[in-house]
C-alpha cells in the first residue's frame, strides 16, 4: 500500500450526543485495512459522554467539538478540511462492514468513468441485530426520482464532486444526502457495487423516524425541485405518513378507513403538488398495493 499522497478516503463522521453509538462508528472506520484512511469527526458540542470517547481515539483520528447548524452543516465542514481523493460520510450510529473502505476505493479505481459509488447496506435496531436488507438497485436517474434506493453509508465520492457541484445543502434537514446523489447523478455517471458494505442503525433517537411528515415533506420539495414533478410513489409515502400519526389500524374497520383516508390525502396532495389531476400511471397505482396500508412499504426505506 502506497503511503504517500493524499490518503485514499477521508471519512466524516458527524456527532451530536451520540455517545451510545459512537464507539461502535470509529471502531469500524479504523479497523479498516488495505487502503489508507483518514477520519474526522465533527462533533456539536456533546455533552453525553462523547468527548471522553473520542480522546482515547486521539491519536488515531481527528475531532472538533463545537456548536454548528446541524448535521449537513457538520459534513460540510468535515469535507472542507478533507485530504483524500475520495470522500464518505458515516453517521454516528452507524458502521462499515469489514472490508468496504477497500472494496469502495477498488471499485472506483478501476471504473473511472463513475463520479460516485454505492453499494448493499441493511438495517440493523440498537443492539445491532440484523433487521432487514436496504432496499437498493443499480442506479437509474430516472427512477431514483420515485424511490430511495442509495443506501447512505454505502456512498463514496470522488473529491472533484465539491468543486464540480458543490456542496451539502445546508437548507435541507433530512433530504441533504438524497439531494446531493441527484446533483450528482443529474451530470455524472454513478456506479453500483453489489457487496454489502456498511449497516444502517434504527432506534428511537433516529430523526427520520420519528419526523416522518417533516421527511416526507421536503422529499418532495427535493424530486419537485430537480425533477419539475413528483412521482405518485412519494406522495403515497407522504399520506401514509400523515395518516399514521393520527389513526391506528388494529382492527379492519379501522384498516379500511385508513386505506380510504390515504387515498383521499393522496388525491389531493398529488394536485397541490403537481398541479394537475393523477391521471395514467399514477392514478391505476391508487388500486395496486402500493397504496394497500397492509402491504405498504415507504419508498423512503424508512
Amino acid at each position: 500500500m502506497n503511503k504517500s499522497g493524499p490518503p485514499d478516503v477521508t471519512v466524516v463522521t458527524p456527532s451530536y450526543q451520540q455517545a451510545s453509538f459512537i464507539e461502535e462508528t470509529i471502531q469500524s472506520v479504523l479497523t479498516q485495512t488495505g487502503v489508507t484512511t483518514e477520519y474526522l469527526v465533527m462533533d456539536g458540542g456533546s455533552t453525553d459522554g462523547t468527548l471522553e470517547i473520542l480522546e482515547r481515539y486521539r491519536s488515531r483520528l481527528q475531532f472538533l467539538s463545537e456548536k454548528d447548524q446541524g448535521q449537513t452543516d457538520a459534513i460540510n465542514k468535515g469535507f472542507q478540511r478533507a485530504q483524500g481523493r475520495i470522500l464518505a460520510y458515516l453517521n454516528s450510529d452507524d458502521t462499515y462492514l469489514p472490508g468496504a473502505l477497500t472494496k469502495a476505493v477498488h471499485f472506483l479505481d478501476e471504473h473511472p468513468e463513475f463520479a460516485m459509488m454505492y453499494g448493499e447496506g441493511y438495517h440493523v435496531d440498537a443492539q445491532g441485530r440484523f433487521l432487514e436488507r436496504y432496499y437498493t438497485e443499480p442506479f437509474d436517474f430516472q427512477r431514483l426520482a420515485q424511490v430511495c434506493f442509495i443506501c447512505q453509508p454505502t456512498v463514496f465520492v470522488r473529491r472533484e464532486m465539491l468543486s464540480a457541484v458543490g456542496y451539502l445543502d445546508t437548507r435541507l434537514q433530512y433530504t441533504m444526502d438524497y439531494d446531493y446523489w441527484i446533483r450528482i447523478g443529474k451530470r455524472y455517471a454513478i456506479g453500483y457495487l453489489p457487496e454489502y458494505l456498511a449497516r444502517s442503525r434504527l432506534h428511537p433517537e433516529n430523526k427520520t423516524i420519528f419526523q416522518r411528515i417533516q421527511v416526507h415533506q421536503e422529499i418532495l420539495d427535493t424530486v419537485r425541485r430537480h425533477y419539475g414533478r413528483v412521482p405518485a410513489r412519494w406522495i403515497a409515502g407522504y399520506s401514509h405518513a400523515l395518516l399514521e400519526r393520527y389513526l391506528s389500524r388494529k382492527d379492519r374497520v379501522r384498516n379500511e378507513t385508513f386505506q380510504f383516508l390515504v387515498n383521499a390525502i393522496f388525491f389531493w396532495k398529488y394536485v397541490v403538488t403537481n398541479k394537475r389531476l393523477p391521471w395514467g400511471d399514477s392514478m391505476r397505482r391508487l388500486n395496486r398495493e402500493e397504496m394497500d396500508p397492509k402491504t405498504w412499504k415507504d419508498p423512503a426505506n424508512l
